[in-house]
């Protein structure tokens, strides 16, 4: 087959259609003039940022299309630059990307898969989008993920902190941002460790998917390595709103250490649930009773209010970072939208980023090229220190904070505190860690 009829065919994919019970085909066209999915030919170029608008996540959703809409505007030269004057890679220029302006559309991933894949299709097929980023929920982030593999566009995946993401689900075509669960863990174990000691029985209450099955494992393995013993492991729908009845077994298991392995409104609604029942003040094995949230955020932390003092989590980034990078995106969401920036909003700002920086560092749209830019690639500048997208897995590796809810808080902003910067070299693992286990990354996919 010649290079122009390649260029010119469709490309034949099979994707799963939101709502069949098969699967059927999904057809996603290649450019006619580079063969690649949707390549840039006019003066603009669209991203497709696919966000939970609806659902558990909704608040991380909103505060994500905040960061995308103020990336979109630096991009294009408007604002103040925020982290572009910081970022250590000097590639873009305020000009768009490649000269062309930065269009956007937008989708409801409803924290749905199924969802989230329809969305993304759609904004590859009817819109151009020539990149698709977002998503708060790891199965969305694995589903769509897929989408885009097979649709020949790049995916810079937003929030997504399941093991499986770069593990046994990881393809070429997408990057992660975000931390993991394995890192939670790693970052985790020795403040609780110095914080509660090394005899412990924990309950584990777990939102039933693939982020809270691989936090929990993670969580688990970490503690028990301290001596920890688990005292059981509850799955919870991810649709659930009342966990009373989650809660009320845990106060006769012999358990001392609640686990909510839950985010979003799960986590505020499941320790509003835990704190009503009294956990927060029983002593169990002689021993004050602890909550230990792995994945916090700010505004889960604003969602349960005052429940969260002193309650331990694990963080992807946190607005009160002194470095240049974490100040200059502050005050440029700040000053946009009057209060300060989540992680949600830091991950997906950073994502559309690198992935500009990386299509100018090409020289190309073509996917396989800005795959090759990413692979390897070490910055600066963009908070939480020096980072590595390692070329095995396309995870990101950087420091990890540790946080807690503050006892004497001065605002609704100034819920959560640092308390342990962990550096990216104790949060490190093989790329054929036993967790990170059974999948290929694969090649990249173009689309031709």
């Amino acid at each position: 087959m010649s290079k122009t009829d390649v260029s010119r065919r469709s490309v034949l994919k099979t994707g799963a259609i939101a709502g069949a019970g098969v699967a059927l085909p999904t057809i996603f066209t290649a450019s006619s003039a580079a063969a690649f999915t949707n390549e840039p030919t006019g003066s603009t170029v669209t991203l497709g940022f696919n966000v939970p608008q609806t659902g558990p996540y909704a608040d991380e959703g909103a505060d994500e299309l905040r960061a995308y809409q103020l990336a979109v505007e630096h991009l294009n030269g408007g604002g103040d630059g925020g982290m572009m004057n910081t970022f250590s890679s000097k590639a873009l220029q305020g000009n768009g990307i490649m000269g062309k302006e930065v269009k956007f559309v937008t989708g409801d991933t409803q924290t749905k898969s199924d969802a989230a894949r329809a969305s993304a299709k759609s904004m590859i097929e009817k819109d151009g989008a020539v990149m698709i980023t977002g998503g708060s929920s790891s199965g969305v982030a694995i589903a769509v993920q897929g989408l885009c593999q097979e649709a020949g566009v790049i995916f810079m995946a937003g929030l997504t902190h399941s093991n499986d993401t770069t593990g046994k689900d990881k393809k070429a075509n997408g990057f992660r941002h975000f931390f993991n669960g394995y890192m939670s863990g790693a970052a985790l174990a020795p403040v609780l460790k110095n914080l509660y000691g090394t005899d412990r029985n924990a309950y584990h209450l777990t939102a039933d998917y693939t982020w809270g099955w691989t936090q929990e494992e993670s969580i688990a393995a970490a503690t028990e390595a301290l001596g920890w013993n688990t005292v059981n492991k509850v799955r919870t729908p991810l649709a659930a709103t009342d966990f009373s009845s989650y809660i009320a077994p845990v106060l006769n298991s012999g358990a001392d250490v609640l686990v909510l392995n839950h985010y979003g409104g799960n986590m505020v609604n499941s320790l509003t649930n835990a704190v009503q029942f009294g956990l927060r003040e029983k002593v169990v094995n002689g021993k004050n009773f602890e909550i230990v949230v792995p994945l916090y955020s700010r505004l889960m932390a604003k969602g349960a209010g005052a429940n969260v003092k002193g309650i331990h989590g694990s963080t992807n980034w946190h607005w009160s970072l002194q470095d240049e990078g974490s100040q200059a995106f502050v005050r440029s969401f700040g000053s946009k939208y009057g209060f300060p920036p989540s992680q949600a909003a830091h991950t997906v700002y950073c994502q559309t980023l690198l992935y500009a920086d990386a299509v100018e560092r090409a020289g190309s749209f073509n996917p396989c090229a800005v795959v090759e830019a990413l692979e390897g690639f070490e910055f600066d500048g963009l908070g939480n220190g020096k980072t590595l997208y390692r070329a095995e897995d396309h995870q990101c590796f950087k420091d990890v904070l540790v946080v807690r809810g503050k006892e004497n808080p001065t605002s609704e902003f100034d819920l959560l505190e640092v308390v342990e910067v962990t550096p990216a070299e104790q949060v490190t693992y093989a790329p054929d860690h036993p967790m990170f286990a059974g999948g290929a990354l694969g090649t990249c996919n173009s689309g031709a």
